[in-house]
């Protein structure tokens, strides 16, 4: 389909058609091409490829066709430029940071970060004489304080990972630019349909394509999307030469989850939502994070930035870990697992997994307790999810 007919598109059809390139054979569903490398017609058309005069595909390393198409589709999915997918989640945040921060560099990140990102920010990047400073996400006062000086770049998730603050977006870019950063944001809690940050002054979106890009907990694949510019001369040097390569297996897997994207989208959150006002209700339950509920600390930053509350509820037992223990070993249908975004519903214990190695001391600050539960909900039936919380409740 020729680009210019894309940008008439809505998501729904995006996610079916957009990025597809055919074979002479015509095939329906996006080809596969299991191949390690390419061969030229001849030697000059080699050198050509290698000086970057002619456009030919070199190595399954540096670009392969299905990987492409996964690129171009998510690239238009987000509004993007242009977008590189890596092997996991996690590739694509360290690529997105250490393809432009060097040494002498300054950083100011979200305190609340997924696990395996704050070690990048806390342990790794001092390594190569990078500073980083952590700031309250919801707290534009530190926002403001941390950026009236320079700095090279903003690392945020908006919602985080677990308790589902929400950042400013539009502020927090205005304020990074000024100080001469650029902000990259993990977007995979929202989803590109229900939260656009490029939209919303952003200039890096990463996911994690392992949560609801697949959706079925098949495969791990990452993604960065931004500007042509800056992936071209920042980004695409450092994932060719180090080699994040997303296999084009993975690729096309996640082709076939970006189809139906929407719908289990709509559904999960649907069903997310009620789950929230259940847990609301129960007496054995302090606290429940959801973004879409009026006691969101930031409901109303929620409701004008993102198009719905998504897929994950966070609650807080009151019995702290041995009552959050007893609830999920009490689970029949939901099951035990730190992967989120799933058809099948999740859940995990923040504090003692995911979240476990950033010290006791951070997860207070960040109100992760032992008592704290986060829920991925799924495609189940709300009803029966609805039966076996409140069972597992009862047994907490």
């Amino acid at each position: 389909m020729p680009d210019h007919l894309h940008r008439h598109l809505r998501p729904a059809t995006l996610l079916v058609h957009g990025g597809t390139e055919r074979t002479q054979f015509d095939e329906t569903a996006e080809a596969l091409f299991l191949t390690s490398g390419f061969v030229y017609a001849s030697a000059e058309q080699a050198e050509a490829t290698f000086a970057g005069t002619e456009s030919h595909f070199q190595y399954s390393r540096f670009g392969n066709p299905t990987v492409a198409m996964l690129e171009q589709r998510l690239a238009l999915l987000e509004g993007a430029e242009a977008c590189r997918v890596t092997a996991t989640g996690m590739a694509a945040v360290h690529a997105a940071l250490l393809s432009h921060l060097r040494a002498g560099d300054r950083m100011v990140a979200s305190r609340a970060l997924f696990g395996s990102c704050h070690w990048i920010v806390s342990a790794l990047l001092p390594r190569y004489g990078i500073e980083a400073e952590f700031v309250d996400g919801a707290d534009l006062g530190q926002w403001r304080a941390a950026l009236a000086r320079p700095a090279n770049l903003v690392l945020l998730e908006t919602p985080s990972n677990p308790m589902l603050e929400i950042i400013d977006l539009r502020e927090v870019c205005r304020l990074a630019h000024a100080a001469g950063a650029i902000v990259v944001v993990d977007n995979v809690f929202a989803t590109p349909l229900l939260q656009q940050p490029l939209q919303l002054g952003a200039d890096v979106v990463v996911y994690s394509c392992t949560k609801h890009i697949d959706g079925q907990g098949r495969v791990l694949g990452g993604a960065v999307l931004g500007t042509q510019a800056w992936i071209d001369t920042t980004l695409q040097p450092f994932v060719r030469n180090t080699g994040p390569t997303l296999s084009a297996f993975n690729a096309w897997l996640l082709l076939k989850g970006l189809e139906t994207l929407p719908l289990r989208v709509e559904a999960a959150q649907r069903s997310a939502a009620q789950i929230a006002d259940l847990l609301a209700a129960q007496p054995s339950v302090a606290r429940v994070f959801y973004p879409m509920r009026a006691d969101h600390p930031q409901h109303a930053l929620a409701a004008a930035q993102m198009a719905g509350g998504g897929t994950l509820v966070s609650f807080e037992l009151a019995g702290g870990k041995p009552a959050a223990f007893r609830m999920m070993n009490a689970l029949r249908l939901i099951r035990i697992s730190n992967n989120l975004g799933d058809s099948k519903s999740l859940a995990t214990h923040p504090a003692t997994t995911t979240h476990l190695r950033i010290g006791a001391e951070e997860r207070v600050r960040l109100g992760i307790s032992d008592g704290v539960v986060r829920l991925s909900v799924g495609l189940e039936d709300a009803a029966d999810l609805a039966e076996d919380l409140l069972r597992a409740l009862r047994a907490a």
